[in-house]
């Protein structure tokens, strides 16, 4: 059921209270103009959330990278959380999770490695006015006609066109409490600077009683757009060259699976894959965990006693950086399988919620090439 991930620590709430008031003394300053937020001309279109773990950020980003990168050029800007570089970088060559991040280059290595009309922009700065500015004034990426902000909704310094905000249907924010008692960053009222909120990893039972439940549960205003998503995943790939494609379905209980996963909230991860199989070993870690050696000797040792038929599941966001450490025994890199994810939309709401975004772009870009959508068909007249 939506928020049964939630845990509130009561005798924190004291804390909660002081640090809410930061929180709304930094958000009255924005309101009043006394700390400024920056429009650009090109279009922006920021998703995240206002919870500490995660909403499904990343699957998002890439939906939206989906849908454009065939009719524009799309920039994907994010501030690189644990990287070991500073400043603004531009993903290219070899780049490593290292150099920009797990999430950024994740992304990279599926939309932006290739050259060619479709490529996609990756870039990460902490200031996201100044990684704007490099990504349409530098000579490699001018081109570009929309940006996306990953992870950006609370970043109040840059005003985007499209404010996305995601909230995680296992921990609605209107059931949470601030930090340090909850998980909230900023006061739920927060919700109300998006124009489109997503209520991500629904399960798929979900029936029209609990949509409705859920809708007047988020009290949005009337300008506020709600959609409802679900957690698809793909084949099992290999993350090493060693490995082989393994499908979802071929799994089945005698199969015994290790979890491996440094995300924020892996309990949805191992929720769906015990549909495959029961047998489950759960090695987890924090989110964005940089891997150790004795983290690697621990995979390794774990590994050698399950029994076969054995594999290890991981994200694609720990495969990033899975690739840059060494002492993996051949056995692990033989077996280890990153499960890609997708969102996919429930009560038929992808076709509204692409048709907002087109016609966004379509109002907002110089790009000639949108002009022609509506011509096209593939933005309807309002």
């Amino acid at each position: 059921m939506e928020g049964d991930f939630i845990k509130i620590y009561k005798a924190l709430i004291p804390l909660s209270w002081l640090y809410g008031i930061g929180v709304g003394f930094r958000n009255m300053l924005f309101e009043m103009g006394i700390l400024r937020s920056r429009s650009f001309t090109i279009p922006v279109i920021s998703v995240g959330n206002i919870t500490i773990g995660g909403a499904g950020k990343t699957p998002h980003v890439e939906y939206l990278v989906r849908l454009l990168r065939d009719k524009v050029r799309v920039a994907v800007l994010s501030r690189g959380y644990k990287r070991k570089t500073k400043g603004y970088v531009l993903a290219e060559g070899s780049v490593t999770s290292a150099d920009i991040g797990d999430e950024p280059c994740q992304m990279y290595m599926k939309y932006g490695a290739h050259q060619g009309k479709n490529r996609v922009y990756v870039a990460v700065d902490a200031n996201r006015c100044e990684g704007i500015e490099r990504l349409r004034n530098d000579e490699c990426t001018n081109d570009t006609d929309v940006i996306i902000l990953d992870d950006a909704y609370q970043h109040r310094y840059v005003k985007p066109g499209v404010n996305i905000l995601l909230v995680d249907y296992h921990r609605l924010i209107v059931y949470d409490r601030l930090l340090p008692a909850g998980r909230l960053r900023e006061p739920k009222s927060g919700k109300e600077r998006a124009d489109i909120v997503i209520v991500t990893k629904c399960p798929k039972s979900l029936r029209p009683m609990d949509f409705r439940v859920i809708k007047k549960a988020m009290a949005l205003r009337p300008y506020q757009k709600l959609f409802f998503t679900t957690l698809n995943y793909g084949n099992l790939y290999p993350v090493f060259p060693e490995g082989s494609t393994v499908r979802l379905e071929d799994l089945s209980d005698r199969h015994n699976v290790i979890v491996l996963a440094g995300i924020a909230s892996p309990q949805q991860l191992l929720l769906d894959l015990g549909m495959y199989t029961k047998n489950l070993t759960p090695l987890t870690f924090g989110d964005h965990h940089r891997f150790t050696d004795s983290d690697i000797d621990k995979i390794n040792n774990l590994f050698d006693t399950i029994p076969e038929p054995r594999l290890i599941i991981t994200t694609e966001k720990d495969a990033a950086r899975l690739k840059d450490v060494d002492g993996l025994s051949d056995a692990v890199r033989r077996s280890i399988l990153a499960l890609p994810v997708e969102i996919g939309f429930m009560l038929d709401g992808a076709e509204e919620f692409d048709e907002f975004i087109l016609s966004y772009l379509q109002k907002n870009s110089r790009n000639s090439i949108l002009s022609k959508l509506k011509d096209s068909g593939k933005i309807s007249e309002k």
